[in-house]
Formats: C-alpha cells, sequence, structure tokens
C-alpha cells in the first residue's frame, strides 16, 4: 500500500524547502497520486474529471498507455546523448513536423520549456532580421527567462524588477469591447512600426490563454500579418498552450488563415514528458548558423514520445473531437450565461474555452471564481482560471473526453452557480 503524506504535510514541506513564489489552487486542495486519461486521483482515491489537462499539456490524456508504451521502450533502451552524437529519433520528430507544419515552414529546433523555445524564436528573429527590438501585446505569455518575461504583458508574471526594454508593449484586445479594440490594437501596432525601424518581429499567442482565454476577431490575424511584413518584420505565433489539436485544428493559427514566419510550441507536444520547438522555413533557418544546442531538447525518450503523441492525435482525430465537443461545451456555457448574471462573456475555439465572471457593479468576479472551482473541486471535477484579475472560468479538458464528460462538467456548473445566488 501506498503510504501518502497528504495535502497538509505536503503544504509544509513547500513552506520550508520551496521558493514562496510557488503557489497553488484551492483552499482546500487534495494531493494528486494518479492519472488515468480524463481522470486523476487524490491520496483517499477520489477521482477527478480533469478539465484543465494541467495547463493544456495532457491532450491526449494522462498516463496514456498507448504513448507510455512508446516512452517506456525508449527509456529502456536510451535515454540520452546530447546533440552532439547521431541518434534517430530526433531527426524523425523533425521529418514529421515538416508534414503537420503549416505552409513551408519546415526546420525545428527542440528544447525542453515553452519559455526556451520562445526565446529561441525571438533570437532567430534578431539573427534574420538584423534588428533587435520585439513587439508583445498586452496581457500575454511567453515565458520566464529574462527576454520571454519581458515580452509578458500580465503583471503577475513579471518578477524582474529588471525587465528589457528592447520589448515594447502594445494595447491587446478587450474581449468586452473586441471590434473596436482589435482595430485599436493594429493602429497601435502601426504607429510602433513606423515610428521605430528597428523591430526585429512582433509575438502573439493566437489566443491569450493566461490573459483570460482572449480570442481575437476572425480578421485580425491577416491584417496583422500584412502590417508586421510592410515593415520586414517577422510574425511570431506562439502556440505553447493552443497547439496540437485544441482548437479543431493542428495549430490555432489556422482557424486564421495565416501562416507565422516562426512558431513556438511545448506543453501537448510530450504529453507530460518535457519538449518543445521553434519552427520555421529554409530562409529564416539559414540566418542560424553559429552553434547552439539544448542538452536535453529532443532526447531520444521525448522525441520517441513525441512521435507517439503526434500518431495518437491523428489516429484518433483529435482535431474533429476538439471541433465537435468544443461546440457543445461551448454551447452548453452560453446557454449557462443566459441564465446566471455572473457570467459576462464566453470566448475561445475548441476545447480552449473561458468564461469571464463579472458582477452587477462591473468589477471582476475573483472571489466568486474561487468559489465556482471550490465547488467543482469538491464535486469531483477540476477546471482552470485566469485573467489578469484571476475572474475568467478556464477549460481546456484532455481532447479525448466525452460528450457525458461535458454535460457532467455543466451541469455541475450550473448547480455551482446556483448556489452561489442562494
Amino acid at each position: 500500500m501506498d503510504h501518502y503524506i497528504g495535502p497538509e504535510k505536503i503544504i509544509e514541506k513547500k513552506k520550508d524547502y520551496l521558493y514562496p513564489c510557488s503557489h497553488h489552487f484551492y483552499k482546500y486542495p487534495p494531493q494528486i497520486v494518479k492519472g488515468d486519461m480524463q481522470y486523476l486521483y487524490d491520496e483517499d482515491g477520489k477521482r477527478y474529471l480533469d478539465f484543465f489537462a494541467g495547463v493544456s499539456v495532457m491532450n491526449c490524456g494522462h498516463c496514456n498507455p498507448e504513448i507510455l508504451k512508446t516512452t517506456i521502450e525508449q527509456l529502456s533502451t536510451l535515454q540520452h546523448t546530447t546533440t552532439i552524437y547521431l541518434t534517430q529519433p530526433i531527426v524523425d520528430l523533425a521529418e514529421k513536423m515538416a508534414t503537420i507544419l503549416p505552409g513551408e515552414l519546415k526546420r525545428s529546433f527542440f528544447c525542453c520549456t515553452g519559455s526556451e523555445a520562445n526565446e529561441g524564436a525571438l533570437l532567430l528573429a534578431r539573427l534574420h532580421t538584423g534588428k533587435k527590438k520585439f513587439i508583445t501585446l498586452e496581457k500575454s505569455l511567453h515565458g520566464r527567462t529574462h527576454l520571454t518575461m519581458s515580452a509578458t504583458a500580465i503583471p503577475m508574471w513579471r518578477a524582474d524588477p529588471y525587465l528589457s526594454s528592447e520589448v515594447l508593449t502594445a494595447p491587446g484586445i478587450d474581449p468586452l469591447d473586441l471590434e473596436n479594440s482589435a482595430k485599436s490594437s493594429l493602429k497601435a501596432i502601426e504607429s510602433i512600426l513606423a515610428e521605430d525601424d528597428d523591430i526585429a518581429a512582433l509575438i502573439i499567442e493566437p489566443i491569450q490563454g493566461n490573459g483570460g482565454i482572449i480570442t481575437p476577431p476572425d480578421w485580425y490575424f491577416k491584417e496583422l500579418y500584412h502590417l508586421i511584413h510592410q515593415h520586414d518584420a517577422l510574425l511570431i505565433v506562439d502556440e505553447v498552450q493552443t497547439g496540437f489539436a485544441r482548437t479543431g485544428r493542428m495549430f490555432a493559427i489556422e482557424n486564421f488563415e495565416v501562416i507565422p514566419d516562426i512558431m513556438t510550441m511545448a506543453k501537448a507536444l510530450g504529453n507530460g514528458i518535457p519538449i518543445s520547438a521553434f519552427c520555421t522555413t529554409d530562409a529564416i533557418a539559414s540566418s542560424f548558423t553559429k552553434p547552439s544546442a539544448s542538452t536535453l531538447g529532443g532526447n531520444p525518450v521525448a522525441s520517441k514520445t513525441a512521435l507517439a503523441v503526434l500518431d495518437y492525435i491523428e489516429r484518433n482525430d483529435l482535431s474533429t473531437a476538439a471541433r465537435e465537443l468544443g461546440h457543445l461545451l461551448k454551447d452548453g456555457l452560453l446557454t449557462l450565461k443566459e441564465k446566471h448574471s455572473l457570467i459576462e462573456d464566453v470566448r475561445g475555439i475548441g476545447l480552449m474555452l473561458g468564461a469571464e465572471l463579472i458582477r452587477e457593479d462591473g468589477t471582476p468576479a475573483s472571489e466568486e471564481t474561487d468559489a465556482i472551482l471550490e465547488y467543482m473541486k469538491d464535486h469531483g471535477i477540476l477546471i482552470g482560471k485566469n485573467g489578469l484579475c484571476r475572474n475568467v472560468l478556464a477549460f481546456q479538458p484532455p481532447l479525448i473526453v466525452t460528450e457525458e464528460d461535458v454535460n457532467t462538467v455543466l451541469e455541475n456548473l450550473d448547480h455551482a452557480f446556483s448556489e452561489l445566488e442562494k
């Protein structure tokens, strides 16, 4: 019988041995000890339907046996050599990536985290353009390294007091005033580009996850693409949260019919095994000739796992599943919006959806958001929260959830709001 120390002891050890910046969800958090596809289990054996997927990581489900079989076989054969030696999995993965990347994106540089991938993409843009500055958008999240944190415009994630002055922040999109704010955003970006000819690239998420599942209007990215290229800069699209079938397409930017110059990805590519990449065209990749490597990036275990992940996504058509179940979930959330006045807005694509909670006086319902999360957890369902005021319910489940799972979430969510309204 496994011995679990329990939530209270874990919190004690966190206080003693981890940094104070390390936080957790819930007033009464469980100790998670096991995962099985769309389910997680705590130390008491209680089962939870996971509708957050470790923040869009477990697209193929927890401990997916078909994927784990490949991972374990590779672990038992060859774990690591680094890229100075020749191994096959990394080139097989790069070749496979070239078949699923949009347009002429073909070259991949593998690393371990989304931050590392975005840092690499920013470096690549500088090398290719010979320029040094970047544009990012309000409410963006691109990482925790110095440059990617500088490109992050969510105050709670900007820990460094000495961020780079070479990253310029443009106004983002207000989902409660979508069309007007999108036009204002483009106008501001155009002004920055007109006034400064040293912009190497603009980095942007197709859907701003941590910013609050902020989804631009359909026309936004096409106009942004043309604007960026008119000023000889590059468009970097950060697919760290949105990639690998989550929005009903392999990559979220495909919903907007735009092909970026550089694309970054992580999270779901390894389905829990750390792997990330920044990908580009032959022409742009040719600018990166100075020696570089990621010691653990694209190692045999991560690469073979990623190949198994991509195979599983394609064989099980998870893009279609995300699209169809996303429609069901979004329709259900919109129905709840009509019933519960606390829900101000429902937005997102596929199985990356958010519901923003606003009180009658117009203030963010942050405490109520926490109460909803606690209620759902107590009833065996885990959902997320995000947004600048942490008042957006986030639904980013494994893509292998069922119609029954979606209905279960909606029914419990209805009860949770009804309890708040008593």
